[in-house]
């Protein structure tokens, strides 16, 4: 079993029970999964860009990615229905347990000029979405072996959770260090 699965289950499942008063364990919140995604931009330009990102998507997640691909055409952007846009993985079960450690205690603590995460990215349904300005903070990644800095977003679904404040509860209980009013 994984380290942050066997703290929900010992640690995480009494502070929730107590917290919102329901003692049925599945009606708790929990993490259904985590959907890491990279938005590609230049591809159109450079379509060695794709091809990049995923590779490192695929280093930090554990997973192959999938690569996404524009859903129609808008002449503004100059992008036409069907080119590769950008690349996501969705991580669930033992990888996204591995994920969210590796999130948490390697490289939250190398994100540059951090001061807590955004208390108010929740959406209203109790997930929440974070951003990242470069995929070289986590330590997977060989920084000689970059060809392009990339940024991304991670969204951390959550099941159960009746509002925003008890999936708050849940990802404080996992070590998720959120700004403080």
């Amino acid at each position: 079993m994984v380290r942050m699965q066997e703290r929900y289950r010992n640690d995480i499942v009494p502070v929730l029970r107590e917290k919102t008063g329901r003692q049925n364990v599945m009606s708790l919140p929990r993490l259904e999964k985590i959907v890491v995604s990279m938005g590609l931009g230049k591809s159109r330009d450079e379509p060695k860009r794709v091809e990049a990102a995923a590779e490192d998507l695929a280093i930090i997640t554990g997973q192959r990615p999938v690569i996404t691909k524009a859903k129609k055409s808008v002449s503004a952007f100059r992008l036409r229905e069907g080119v590769n846009i950008g690349c996501m993985a969705t991580l669930r079960g033992r990888r996204m347990y591995e994920f969210l450690d590796r999130l948490i205690n390697l490289a939250m603590p190398r994100f540059r000029d951090f001061r807590g995460l955004d208390p108010d990215a929740f959406d209203g349904r109790g997930n929440y979405n974070m951003g990242m300005n470069e995929q070289m903070v986590f330590p997977e990644i060989r920084v000689d072996k970059v060809q392009f800095q990339q940024g991304m977003n991670i969204a951390f679904v959550i099941r159960s959770s009746r509002s925003d404040q008890e999936s708050r509860w849940l990802l404080e209980a996992f070590g998720f260090p959120f700004r403080r009013e």
